[in-house]
């Protein structure tokens, strides 16, 4: 049996852990280093190269198929709805006219501006949407 390598550098545990289990489903048996130990201290990362995936010298190139292929595909598994029935809002997406949007509640310019003349944080919407759908970004 040959020995490991190093298929990937993971930025977290999830990461890693998620593309273990990927593989495991093909059949490919995948190992995770340095999780325990960059998890109890991160600061450690860089100095053991990260969490690290790895397999078998002889399922390196099939591992490379899988996540790969697993990449090209997971767009699609996480596409929604283009019509949903009570919609929370009475328009459209511009781009693709999908009604399943959703407002960015992120604070705009104006929350540091109402914490400097108020004195409370102000949350003014920006008024900007995103489709679910297409991924657009539009005002409205």
């Amino acid at each position: 049996m040959s020995g490991l390598v190093r298929l990937k550098y993971c930025e977290n545990a999830l990461e890693a852990n998620r593309d273990k289990q990927i593989l495991a489903e093909s059949g490919i048996n995948s190992f995770i280093a340095n999780e325990q130990l960059i998890q109890s201290d991160w600061l450690l990362s860089q100095a053991v190269g990260g969490i690290q995936l790895q397999v078998f010298e002889e399922d390196l190139e099939k591992a490379k198929e899988v996540l790969a292929d697993y990449k090209d595909n997971e767009a699609f598994s996480l596409e929604v709805e283009h019509t949903i029935e009570d919609p929370d809002f009475d328009f459209v997406c511009p781009e693709c006219g999908s009604n399943h949007i959703y407002r960015d509640e992120r604070p705009s310019g104006g929350f540091g501006l109402g914490i400097l003349i108020l004195g409370i944080p102000a949350n003014i919407p920006k008024n900007i949407y995103h489709c679910y759908y297409c991924g657009n970004e539009f005002k409205h």
